[in-house]
């Protein structure tokens, strides 16, 4: 696999599980807490750089396991 073929695979991946880690543990903000043009959804505390963080260490893995199969054979991304 070409280094520009797994650096693809690689930000699939990684903005697929952001998607997926991005609504752990939100909370709403209350309704006396609702600024002027705030949606009253929004999370009180969204954690992004910790998510971040989560999200880049689980897409390695995912990779990583990705890799090991392609490289063993096991599945194959050519016709």
């Amino acid at each position: 696999m070409k280094w520009y073929t797994a650096l693809a695979i690689y930000s699939i991946v990684w903005w697929l599980v952001l998607f997926m880690v991005l609504p752990w543990g939100n909370r709403a903000i209350g309704a006396e807490d609702v600024a002027k043009g705030h949606a009253a959804g929004s999370p009180a505390e969204p954690r992004l750089l910790v998510k971040f963080a989560l999200t880049t260490v689980v897409s390695a893995v995912v990779f990583a396991v990705f890799y090991w199969a392609y490289e063993s054979g096991l599945i194959s991304i050519r016709r």
